[in-house]
C-alpha cells in the first residue's frame, strides 16, 4: 500500500473508531509500527490534529474539526468522481443525479483557482455516449489505477504517454501516443489518442492498458477529434 493510501486509511480508522492504538493501525494497514509513526507525523504536518494519550485506556484520537479544514481533493480525484458520475448517468443508473451534481459543485467551489482551471481543461477531454449493441463486453477487465493520474499530467502538459497495450486477440505492443480525450461508452472506457506511428487517431480500451508512463520533454499539440453520432462532451456548471 502506497503512503498516501495508508495515510487515508489511518484517517478513516481514526474517524470510524474514535480511538485506537499504533499497534491496531499497524495491523490494519499492514506495516510496521515505525511506518505508522511516520505516517502520523506526515498527517500532522498536513494539519490533522491527532492526540496521543498515554497509559491504560489511552490511545490515538483525531480532532474531527481538523478533518474539514485539511481534507483536500486533487484534480485527478475530482475528475475521477466526475468520470464515475458521467458513466453512471450514461448507463442510466444514477438515481440521485441532482444530489451528485450538487456535491460536485461544492467540491469545485473549494478548489483553488489554478486547480479549478486544470479541472475545467480536463473536463474538455471527457466525452460520453452509447455503446453499440454488437460490441463484446464479456471480457471487460480492471483498469490500471495509475492510468488516470498519468493521463492528467500528459493531457495538461501536452506530453506523450507510453504504455503496454493488449489488443482484442491478446497480442501485446508498446505504444507511445498523444492523449486527446477519454471516451466513456458504458461499461467500456477508451483513451482517445493520436498515434504518431500510425499517423491516425486510435481508441485504446483503458482496461487493456498497463504500465503507463509520461515521456518528459516530448510536447505535442491538441487535435480536433471527430466522434460518432450520439457522443457528447460532458458539461458541468
Amino acid at each position: 500500500m502506497k503512503s498516501r493510501s495508508r495515510q487515508d486509511a489511518i484517517v478513516r480508522s481514526l474517524r470510524r473508531n474514535g480511538a485506537t492504538t499504533i499497534e491496531t493501525l499497524s495491523g490494519e494497514v499492514g506495516v510496521s509500527r515505525s511506518t505508522v509513526l511516520r505516517d502520523l507525523s506526515a498527517l500532522r504536518d498536513e494539519g490533522y490534529v491527532i492526540h496521543a494519550e498515554q497509559g491504560r485506556g489511552g490511545g490515538l484520537y483525531l480532532d474531527p474539526g481538523s478533518v474539514q479544514t485539511t481534507a483536500k481533493l486533487t484534480v485527478p480525484e475530482v475528475f475521477a468522481l466526475i468520470l464515475s458520475i458521467a458513466s453512471m448517468r450514461a448507463a442510466g443508473s444514477l438515481p440521485f443525479s441532482g444530489l451528485a451534481d450538487s456535491g460536485l459543485a461544492k467540491i469545485e467551489k473549494a478548489l483553488p483557482r489554478d486547480k479549478l482551471r486544470d479541472l475545467r481543461r480536463m473536463l474538455d477531454s471527457l466525452y460520453v455516449g452509447p455503446l453499440a449493441p454488437q460490441v463484446d463486453i464479456s471480457n471487460v477487465g480492471k483498469m490500471d489505477c495509475t492510468l488516470l493520474p498519468a493521463f492528467e499530467r500528459a493531457f495538461l502538459e501536452s506530453l506523450h504517454l507510453r504504455f503496454d497495450y493488449r489488443d482484442a486477440k491478446g497480442a501485446t505492443s508498446k505504444r507511445c501516443v498523444e492523449p486527446q480525450a477519454i471516451l466513456i461508452l458504458p461499461p467500456l472506457w477508451y483513451l482517445v489518442a493520436w498515434d504518431p506511428s500510425r499517423e491516425d487517431v486510435r481508441h485504446f480500451r483503458m482496461d487493456r492498458i498497463s504500465r503507463p508512463e509520461i515521456i518528459k520533454g516530448a510536447a505535442f499539440r491538441r487535435r480536433r477529434i471527430a466522434f460518432d453520432a450520439g457522443v457528447q462532451p460532458v458539461r458541468y456548471a
